[in-house]
């Protein structure tokens, strides 16, 4: 990296848009000059990834005035309105990175090697142990059918019993399996499982893949190391998978770093994030295929993929996952079970189209929250401590009926929610998106909401890794935009009930709480707001039962919302009154045209 960094280009070559910025140092602050956005041409007619990026690149010459790219590639370093200090790029085009991961149990290293895979920015698209369940004949099948880019095997504490962990390299040694891209190379195979069977492992697969070894991710049950495995797969990717992708030699020539996946990209700032502030954060992407959830609690990071859950090619999957009766209990008008399938099924054949209706749009952003609870549902399940260690237990523990696996995400304990993606970032009131937000996660007592504004959390994920400071900056100056603060009462209570009362001060005004079980209130504004607040007996604010809070928290271009919709949040099953409460909630947090009663 050049001493003197003034000028940085970052691109991120995504599935269907690559797009590529521009930050400058401007006295001692990183801020974001310009964006721009090309069609990726790494597919058929084109095959070369860099003609994307060059004409992203050409968009923000023509909006910045700055000359960045000549015949030869990208100008450095910059010379007055010439060439930038820093190039850098992240990419999922081609489908990302795609692994299958294997492990002898299925809950215990099976799930380690999911979460290494994960934190590297992959796509899991299937995991295979020997307790899954399924016949020798249908795993070798399965392999054949996914042509992954590469395999993550694990399994066993270094030194313990090792046929099981051959039973697995016997498996794949049948299905002779072959990668996705490129014909001339070997599919790359990374073993980090028990030390004392490599031997085994290798005369079965080192002449029919391209076999890595590393040290065990679980060496013993109450250690997992994750991060040898997670480089290796972000060294493979680069030297193996992306070296197929056409064009990609070309920018990686260019680039100042290896091209990072940008889910992993994704997850760096989030973890950046977390760090400089010290605080526990949920990030979430959802796309048109996917929805990642990223958490770090305790400066512990987790990372899923639901790779069946988005909001465009893979909206019916939601729908199949969720059911017609959840997607329906959040809109406010009557709608038939067929029509509604119709409409999800056209978003699904036409997946660049955005909503021309109030009733599409309602329609989408129902199909967001149900497609939001779902892929945090399956984070809770993964993102949970080490299985199969041995733990002392109290005697009221002893009695509960649980497994005593609780995940580490606490929502008690949650400061700060990151929404992004289209859906989200785009939403035409921003309220929309904090709604989409609050009802997908339910988040409790007090948390912050935010939106990525033009989905460049990838670029500052690489710039992260490079120039911190510069990453911090633009991420929480451009890239950032506070929504407010939810205040949402732990418990329920009777509808109708006094839940919440007393006063909210704030720079210019104040304003008196009554709140009853079951409504939910906006206070607008960018706070600070200084609570002095008084909850139901049966209600947590964040100090304890029933007791009171002052506090000040921030707002934001929405403000303070007031939660007293109970958690978790139910919704009348009878329809008509159903509707009502749904438009008197939309009605409270100003989240529709007035007209929305009217029309629908």
């Amino acid at each position: 990296m050049p001493i003197e960094v003034n000028v940085i280009l970052i691109v991120d070559c995504g599935s269907t848009t690559t797009k590529a910025i521009l930050v400058e140092r401007i006295g001692e602050e990183y801020r974001l000059q310009v964006r721009g956005e090309a069609p990726t041409t790494v597919e058929i007619p084109f095959e070369d990834v860099t003609m994307g990026v060059r004409n992203a690149i050409s968009e923000v010459e023509e909006l910045s005035g700055r000359k960045l790219m000549d015949s030869r590639g990208i100008i450095t370093p910059a010379q007055g309105r010439r060439g930038t200090d820093l190039f850098l790029a992240t990419s999922s085009a081609g489908g990302g990175l795609q692994m299958m991961v294997a492990g002898v149990v299925k809950k215990m290293t099976a799930e380690s090697a999911q979460r290494a895979a994960l934190g590297a920015g992959a796509i899991v698209m299937d995991t295979m142990a020997v307790d899954d369940g399924r016949l020798t004949f249908q795993k070798i099948e399965r392999i054949r059918q996914l042509r992954p880019d590469m395999i993550l095997v694990a399994g066993g504490i270094d030194g313990g019993t090792v046929s099981h962990v051959v039973e697995i390299a016997e498996i794949l040694a049948a299905s002779d399996p072959k990668p996705r891209l490129g014909t001339g190379y070997k599919l790359p195979v990374i073993y980090c499982g028990n030390a004392s069977a490599r031997d085994e492992v290798g005369a079965l697969l080192a002449d029919k893949t391209d076999l890595r070894f590393l040290p065990n991710i679980r060496p013993v049950l109450e250690k997992e190391e994750l991060g040898p495995a997670r480089e290796e797969i972000h060294s493979l990717f680069m030297g193996h998978v992306m070296a197929q992708a056409p064009g990609y030699k070309d920018l990686l020539a260019w680039t100042h770093a290896p091209i990072m996946p940008t889910p992993a990209a994704v997850g760096k700032i989030i973890q950046t994030l977390a760090r400089e502030q010290d605080i526990n954060i949920i990030g979430v992407d959802i796309g048109g295929a996917t929805t990642d959830i990223f958490s770090v609690f305790d400066q512990k990071f987790h990372r899923t993929v639901s790779a069946n859950l988005g909001m465009s090619y893979s909206v019916c999957n939601v729908l199949v996952e969720t059911g017609t009766d959840n997607i329906l209990r959040w809109l406010p008008f009557s709608i038939e079970a067929a029509d509604l399938k119709n409409r999800i099924r056209n978003k699904m054949i036409r997946p660049t189209t955005i909503p021309h209706t109030l009733e599409d749009l309602l329609i989408e952003q129902a199909i967001a929250r149900e497609a939001l609870a779902l892929a945090f549902s399956h984070h809770k399940t993964l993102a949970v401590g080490l299985r199969g260690i041995q733990r002392q237990r109290t005697i009221g523990e002893a009695f509960q009926q649980s497994s005593g696996e609780e995940s580490l995400v606490d929502m008690n304990d949650l400061e700060l929610i990151v929404g992004s993606g289209g859906t989200l970032s785009h939403a035409p009131r921003r309220v929309q998106s904090a709604m989409m937000l609050i009802d997908g996660f339910q988040p409790q007592a007090i948390t912050r909401l935010a939106v990525d504004s033009i989905f460049m959390m990838p670029h500052l994920g690489a710039l992260s890794d490079i120039h911190p400071r510069g990453a911090t900056q633009v991420f929480e100056k451009d890239c950032l935009i506070p929504l407010g603060t939810v205040l949402a009462p732990r418990g329920r209570g009777r509808s109708g009930e006094k839940c919440l009362w007393g006063k909210v001060d704030w720079p210019g005004g104040s304003a008196e709480v009554d709140l009853s079980w079951g409504d939910i209130q906006l206070i607008a504004g960018q706070g600070p707001f200084k609570l002095d607040l008084h909850p139901h007996l049966a209600a947590d604010i964040g100090a304890g039962r029933g007791r009171g809070l002052r506090r000040e928290v921030a707002g934001g271009v929405c403000g303070l919302f007031l939660d007293c919709r109970g958690r978790p949040l139910l919704l009348a099953e009878e329809e008509h009154q159903r509707v009502r409460q749904l438009l008197r909630w939309y009605k409270q947090v100003d989240m529709y045209p007035m007209q929305v009663e009217g029309v629908l």
